[in-house]
Formats: C-alpha cells, structure tokens, sequence
C-alpha cells in the first residue's frame, strides 16, 4: 500500500502524523533535499509546505512516480 509523507517547517506539519502520514520535518533548504532524498520507496504522494516547494524546486522531477501537493500559503502574519 502507497503511503503520504509531508515535508516542511515542523509546526506546520506535526498534525498530518494524527492522519498516518510520513513526517519528514525541514526548517531550511539542506533539510528539505534531505528529507525528499530520504523518502521511503512506498511513498505516493508528498504535501509540501509552499517553503518546502521552494527549496525543492527542480529536484521534484528526480521521482516521477511521486505526487507533489503543495499546501496553500499560512495565515497572514505567520511568516509565509
């Protein structure tokens, strides 16, 4: 069975865990191409943080078979 991983800014991932998803928390651009590189073979589908998105950039096509989705921006205020 395919599974969903998030990857991003800990506070804005940490409840996609309640719905079973892979956490793989990034605060910066190392931790992102970290965690991308890291994911698991079973992995279908990644939500990103729009930060996430953009640290990623071209890298996401380095796995055709996984579905980038990337979340809407934060509340205003909320850095983002």
């Amino acid at each position: 069975m395919a599974r969903v991983a998030v990857i991003g800014e800990p506070l804005r991932i940490c409840g996609y865990a309640l719905a079973g998803a892979v956490l793989r928390p990034a605060g910066d651009r190392p931790g992102a191409l970290r965690a991308w590189r890291e994911l698991p073979g079973d992995v279908a589908v990644v939500i990103l943080t729009p930060a996430a998105a953009s640290w990623l950039g071209g890298e996401l096509a380095s796995r055709p078979g996984v579905l980038p989705v990337v979340l809407p921006p934060g509340e205003p205020g909320s850095g983002e």
